[in-house]
């Protein structure tokens, strides 16, 4: 990973879904970038610079950044913005600590649901001269990969109806009462409604700190950055093999060279997966050396990957139980970051020492990103 000093997650607030309607989308990125800060026992003038990560389209402004800069602290303070993921908005902040040049960053990630049509604000996303004309959204995108892991896989169709229930169960177990949130409209062969679920709005904050701020504030329940990597496949979908994984696989290798990690199946005791379908997180296991796919079946059917088992994976019940669409990545990172913190309430894991946490956004993962977080900082 290369650098200079270790950044640290001292601070996290997860709001995965926001039902309340009185509250406009300045004030919920507000209210979210407060409770990271309260979580973090520091205030805004603590925090030397700021990175957002936002989607024009889903937000209906045109440099949706510009909005934010007030609700999140930016006004007289260093701020820039990812529009690509975000999980992006994270590693730009990590790599700000780590070069020696910030103590501390906030990172922050919203998703409203204001649009009139999710489908066509992805759509205006897409290639303009092919993928438009499809017309090409992120589920018609996961239904074109989940029809080649089929079709690579014989044994995949049941794997990934085990790990859809797998992670609805968990999310009831996670959050009080989740609803189930099918997707409006029709679905997309071959994903059914329980493979899925309805965009609903969320935002995620996280706070990020070098090795001296931790120690001068006293700072506990750190979760310290080991390693990560990402990597982009390309965009246009004829250019890539959708049974496979290759840029996930790329970035895991960089984030266990950086953890010094040789073997992944056994070094994590949790994980968190971008499962937009069961195929995604499928898919998320082979790339990131967790299970073959021959395995996939049986490791699905046996429950190594649920509650209690080898590797419990999405213990929050991941994206299966709340999409807010485009922070969906960065609530992966923050959900390891609470585990190994021991802040992560209902669905903590006992004993999670270090976790792994994958981010996988735009259509059919086409950005990827690994992350290691550990309670113990890099020898």
């Amino acid at each position: 990973m290369g650098l200079r000093v270790q950044p640290g997650v001292i601070g996290c607030a997860i709001r995965p879904v926001i039902a309340a309607r009185n509250r406009s989308l300045e004030e919920i990125i507000y209210d979210t970038a407060q409770l990271a800060l309260a979580d973090a026992g520091i205030g805004i003038d603590d925090i030397d610079g700021i990175v957002v990560a936002s989607n024009d389209q889903f937000d209906g402004r045109s440099i949706s950044v510009m909005m934010a800069s007030g609700p999140v602290g930016g006004v007289d303070r260093d701020i820039m913005s990812t529009p690509s993921a975000s999980e992006h908005a994270f590693i730009l902040g990590a790599l700000r600590v780590g070069s020696g040049q910030f103590r501390t960053q906030l990172i922050v990630s919203w998703s409203p649901t204001e649009v009139s049509s999710m489908s066509e604000a992805q759509r205006l996303g897409a290639d303009p001269y092919f993928h438009r004309a499809l017309p090409l959204d992120e589920l018609s995108a996961h239904a074109l990969q989940a029809s080649a892991v089929e079709n690579a896989q014989p044994t995949a169709r049941a794997a990934a109806e085990a790990v859809a229930e797998k992670n609805r169960a968990h999310g009831r177990m996670a959050w009080p009462d989740p609803p189930l949130h099918p997707m409006p409209g029709p679905m997309r062969w071959p994903i059914t409604p329980a493979m899925t679920s309805a965009p609903v709005t969320g935002s995620v904050t996280l706070v990020l700190a070098a090795p001296d701020f931790i120690a001068e504030r006293g700072l506990r329940d750190v979760a310290w950055l080991r390693g990560m990597g990402w990597a982009t496949e390309p965009s246009f979908l004829g250019d890539r093999d959708l049974a496979d994984a290759p840029a996930l696989a790329a970035a895991a290798r960089q984030a266990y060279a950086a953890a010094g990690i040789t073997d992944p199946a056994s070094a994590f005791d949790v994980a968190e997966v971008t499962d937009a379908t069961p195929y995604a997180e499928l898919l998320a296991y082979e790339a990131l050396s967790l299970c073959p796919r021959q395995d996939w079946a049986a490791r699905a059917a046996d429950g190594s990957f649920s509650r209690g088992g080898r590797l419990p994976v999405n213990v929050s019940g991941g994206v299966l139980t709340w999409n807010p669409v485009f922070c969906t990545g960065l609530i992966r990172i923050a959900e390891i970051a609470n585990q190994v913190r021991g802040g992560a309430g209902p669905h903590q894991v006992p004993n999670a020492r270090c976790g792994l946490a994958h981010a996988g956004s735009g259509f059919a993962m086409q950005y990827q990103a690994a992350v290691v977080l550990a309670q113990e900082a890099r020898p």
